[in-house]
């Protein structure tokens, strides 16, 4: 496995998932804010849906669907690894001291819970009666939980050059990207396949960039949105690395609204086929700028890249990249069904090959005109999953496709 993917479309071959967990039952009406829901989601329903869909995987696809969990654990076996990780994740807590003390009376599996699902100071305390927690409260967490784990395309972005390792524009959300880097660093299965576009090497606190705002467009272009989770500097040093690796020849930087329904360029579009596109329309009316970037020259290990501002649309953009468009509108072209079904991510479907989507099963609209496409529409049950704020490409990160 190169850990490299060369289209959005390719028929799907290895992905990786996140079955959520316990993290989820850490979420209380008064906590969510804090850790990025909208809602509390019902768990045994939650997994429900997501057993659902990753065993729809498995059925029509005959791909390999890795869990973080399981990769997670065999990492952790690797005792520099789990110190290195929980020492990291009690930082934010003032309790890093008591890292090895909680390697002592933790096994790996319970290690690898807590770093998906945290720790609180009262269930510390039963493990290490002595402890003291200076003025933290027993409620208190002690290591803070990751409920958005089972989002898999934020984390990271596999491209035709690499990966792109995210750093998360929300605090609370950084460990989740450093639990993926150290996974596919250190796995015997992935580490010697790692080839890091970003962050760049030296970076200790490099600018925002999350995998849901980046797309691949065709064999040489590769587009990544501006949004409110990728900051202008992120897509920069992107896009030097991609064009510098030599796979790729454009990178667009795509200027999206600071909009909640526009938080990734993902739930903007996705492309379905060499020739297809499913659409949010009035987001793709609200892009207005969008910015080219290309290799100047290299010299040495210096690389130089020019970047041009388009007064382009997103919709010519893509007419360009991807010859004979054709663009399908979420909702079936209806205002008030686009915006509703929007709101559950309709534009965020998950192509399992050419024409092959899973979408949640809420959005009839779009589901309905992307069967009179030609489009084979795989259903999934979204009642609690939905409740996330992510689609079915959100949940999902694609680590092997066929070429095309």
């Amino acid at each position: 496995m190169n850990l490299r993917i060369n289209s959005e479309f390719g028929t799907l071959r290895a992905v990786l998932m996140h079955r959520p967990g316990k993290e989820i039952d850490r979420l209380t009406p008064y906590n969510k804010d804090y850790l990025l829901f909208e809602d509390v989601p019902y768990l045994e329903a939650l997994q429900k849906e997501h057993d659902t869909f990753s065993n729809l995987i498995k059925e029509t696809t005959g791909a390999q669907v890795y869990q973080l969990r399981e990769l997670l654990i065999r990492v952790l076996y690797d005792q520099k690894v789990l110190l290195h990780l929980v020492q990291e994740s009690l930082k934010r807590s003032g309790l890093s001291h008591i890292a090895e003390e909680i390697l002592e009376r933790y096994s790996t599996a319970e290690c690898a819970t807590i770093l998906t699902a945290g720790l609180k100071i009262h269930e510390l305390k039963r493990k290490i009666p002595s402890l003291n927690a200076g003025e933290l409260m027993d409620s208190a967490f002690a290591i803070a939980p990751c409920p958005n784990l089972y989002f898999q395309r934020d984390p990271m972005a596999l491209t035709p050059g690499g990966i792109i390792f995210s750093s998360m524009k929300m605090e609370g959300r950084q460990r989740e990207a450093n639990l993926l880097r150290t996974v596919f660093e250190h796995h015997p299965e992935f580490k010697d396949y790692v080839k890091t576009l970003y962050p760049i090497n030296g970076h200790d606190s490099p600018p925002s960039i999350e995998g849901g705002d980046v797309i691949i467009l065709s064999h040489e272009a590769v587009a990544i949105g501006n949004s409110e989770r990728t900051d202008e500097k992120a897509i920069y040093h992107a896009a030097k690395a991609l064009l510098g690796e030599g796979t790729v020849k454009r990178v667009y930087e795509v200027h999206l609204p600071k909009k909640r329904q526009y938080m990734h360029l993902d739930t903007v579009f996705t492309v379905l086929d060499e020739n297809l596109v499913l659409a949010y329309p009035d987001a793709m009316n609200a892009v207005l700028q969008t910015s080219l970037y290309t290799l100047k020259d290299v010299n040495g290990d210096r690389v130089n890249i020019k970047r041009e501002v388009l007064k382009e649309s997103l919709l010519t953009v893509l007419g360009r990249e991807i010859p004979h468009l054709e663009v399908l509108s979420t909702g079936d072209g209806n205002s008030d069904y686009s915006q509703r079904e929007q709101w559950f991510d309709g534009a965020n479907v998950f192509a399992v090959g050419p024409r092959r989507v899973i979408s949640y099963n809420r959005n009839i609209h779009t589901n309905r005109a992307l069967r009179n496409m030609g489009v084979e529409v795989l259903e999934i049950p979204s009642s609690e999953l939905s409740r996330g704020l992510g689609g079915p490409r959100c949940m999902t990160m694609p680590l092997s496709r066929a070429r095309v």
